[in-house]
């Protein structure tokens, strides 16, 4: 399935049904009078977060999403049914933007939330809503009031407790598929990784969180350079981020350099998250390479980085609980008491 993070959508919802005139004709039923009935509601416009989607391919394929016109009112008061409503299902994490791209309408971030995006038209009344001691036998109904429409852009942003952040080649599709069981395109040129790819990490039956791989960053990408921005919105949810460095390259120290530049420039509180520095490639180094290199990135970035190896899998497992244990801050489970952590308690003890 290909992954699709944005798509602009055109949505109307239903006409409302007319009124009827009609009138009670009957042998031996002297007065009979108006019997039109309602005109029945146009169908509503809905959006719900649907687990198990992660694209929004579909909205490819199909723009328009009308909803159907109510039933027109008939004699004997019979009333019109309403029309049928057009639900939309988005996975969880979506936006709704109006059609300039950049007023955010509704945030679908709960799995199962349902907004209302456009509502019918109102059905029209019948005569028989008209009839009075002045006017016994009108003969005008309402139409039914017209329904909404609009365009509206839809943009997907992964939720995600852990972001990969690196410039190209840095080897995060390798350490996406050495912690998880996602199975990204490796290879050995930039821009491997053209499309976000997420991996559910499973360090045992109890700890398990999302880490998403967002293609590489680099100079200038603010600005639109290289990929731009466009994928840097996946990870704006993250709970924290991991740095990966590419241990092979000549300027470590200016790799760095220019992502936390890139964050900053991007805003949406990235360049404030928690980020865990790694120096990658590891086994392509000697011991004294690692010591070098590693001396460097605490220079500039004033803690000492992790040392991990996609390919090899050393110091995976303690980079991996490394961001396990900022997942569990932000979920709540571990909370700062005096600038120490603390095992937040659960109200009530345990329940399954």
């Amino acid at each position: 399935m290909k992954f699709l993070d944005q798509a602009k959508i055109y949505i109307r919802s239903g006409n409302g049904g007319a009124g009827a005139v009609s009138f009670r004709r009957e042998k031996f039923i002297p007065n009979g009078g108006p019997d039109g009935g309602d005109g029945g509601n146009g169908g509503n416009v809905w959006i719900t977060a649907a687990d198990g989607l992660n694209t929004l391919i579909d909205f490819r394929y199909q723009q328009h999403f009308k909803a159907a016109t109510g039933t027109h009112g008939m004699g004997r008061q019979m009333h019109g049914a309403k029309g049928e409503d057009v639900i939309l299902k988005v996975p969880v994490g979506t936006q709704v933007l109006d059609d300039d791209k950049e007023t955010v309408l509704l945030d679908m971030d709960v799995a199962g939330k349902t907004e209302m995006l456009l509502k019918g038209g109102n059905g029209g009344w019948g005569n028989v809503r008209f009839k009075g001691p002045q006017n016994q036998a009108p003969k005008y109904a309402n139409p039914g009031q017209e329904g909404q429409e609009r365009w509206i852009w839809l943009r997907l942003k992964l939720i995600a407790d852990v972001g990969l952040a690196g410039l190209p080649n840095a080897g995060k599709s390798t350490f996406l598929a050495a912690a998880s069981a996602a199975k990204p395109k490796i290879a050995d040129y930039p821009f491997t990784t053209l499309v976000p790819n997420l991996g559910m990490v499973d360090l045992s039956p109890t700890e398990r969180f999302v880490i998403a791989d967002i293609p590489g960053l680099i100079e200038g990408a603010n600005e639109g350079a290289g990929l731009g921005t466009r994928f840097l919105g996946h990870v704006e949810r993250s709970a924290s981020l991991i740095h990966l460095i590419d241990g092979t390259q000549e300027d470590v120290a200016e790799a760095y350099r220019i992502i936390r530049h890139e964050l900053d420039a991007y805003g949406a509180g990235l360049a404030d998250k928690t980020e865990i520095l790694a120096l990658n490639k590891i086994d392509a180094l000697t011991p004294e390479a690692r010591e070098k290199k590693a001396a460097e990135l605490e220079a500039i970035a004033g803690r000492r980085p992790m040392l991990v190896s996609g390919v090899s899998g050393e110091g995976v497992t303690e980079l991996l609980r490394a961001a396990w244990n900022e997942v569990r801050k932000t979920r709540g489970d571990i909370i700062m008491v005096d600038d120490e952590e603390t095992v937040a308690d659960t109200p009530g003890g345990w329940a399954p």
